[in-house]
């Protein structure tokens, strides 16, 4: 079984048996302890991975994990930078810390492998819903592209 992560606030983790999904999770976040906005949460990522892990075990199944290779972006600021960065090395460490193999895959790459280079944002979301129409109830909002784009994720070779 695999994961796919989408490491942004917005992102998810999906988890996949070949060709099914078997679960999706929104990225848990929670307030900040000092200044505004929000983080990642860990300890709620956790319960999500020990989730994970036991459902794969209960398959009998390796569980792996792909993550989103993130990257600065021009026009963000130094702020919302470093606040992304933090939320990708919690998910890392998280993974590393449940002792999951985990590889890095950049956005260019699993676009380009599912045709979604240079379409607009929701286009992985309406491609998941025709690829997996047993989970559209859980596609069916706009904001919920990062739940596709963690599908694709997920099913990138």
């Amino acid at each position: 079984m695999r994961l796919g992560i989408d490491p942004g606030l917005t992102g998810a983790i999906v988890l996949m048996a070949i060709d099914e999904i078997v679960k999706i999770w929104d990225m848990p976040v929670s307030a900040k302890t000092h200044g505004k906005g929000k983080q990642v949460n860990a300890f709620i990522l956790n319960d999500i991975i020990q989730e994970a892990i036991d459902l794969s075990l209960a398959k009998d199944e390796k569980l792996t994990a792909t993550v989103e290779q993130v990257s600065a972006m021009p026009g963000q600021g130094v702020t919302s930078m470093f606040g992304f960065g933090r939320s990708f090395g919690v998910i890392e460490g998280v993974l590393a810390a449940n002792n999951i193999s985990t590889r890095l895959i950049t956005p260019q790459r699993w676009k380009k492998q599912f045709n979604l280079t240079g379409k607009e944002k929701d286009a992985s979301r309406t491609k998941a819903i025709s690829l997996y129409p047993e989970v559209s109830h859980l596609l069916s909002r706009k904001k919920d592209n990062g739940r596709a784009d963690a599908i694709f994720i997920a099913s990138a070779a």
